[in-house]
C-alpha cells in the first residue's frame, strides 16, 4: 500500500468534498480516503498493484478540480 497526499483547488462546499470522495471511491485500488475542504488536501491510501498516483489525479480532475501530489 501507498499513502499520497493530494493537493486539490476548487473545493469550495462539502459537495466539492463529496465530488471528490465518489470519484476517488471509483478509482480501482484505491483503499482509504480522507479529504479536507479547510487544508484543500487529500490523503489517498492505494495499492500500487492496482492503480498509481496518475489515475488518482485523473479522476480527481475529471470531477472538475486541479489536483497534483504534495
Amino acid at each position: 500500500m501507498k499513502k499520497n497526499e493530494i493537493q486539490i483547488e476548487g473545493m469550495t462546499c462539502s459537495g466539492c468534498v463529496s465530488s471528490v470522495q465518489k470519484a476517488l471511491q471509483a478509482v480501482a485500488g484505491v483503499e482509504a480516503i480522507s479529504v479536507s475542504l479547510e487544508d484543500g488536501l487529500a490523503v489517498v491510501v492505494y495499492d500500487e498493484s492496482a492503480c498509481d498516483a496518475e489515475a488518482i489525479i485523473e479522476a480527481i480532475e475529471e470531477a472538475g478540480f486541479d489536483a497534483q501530489v504534495v
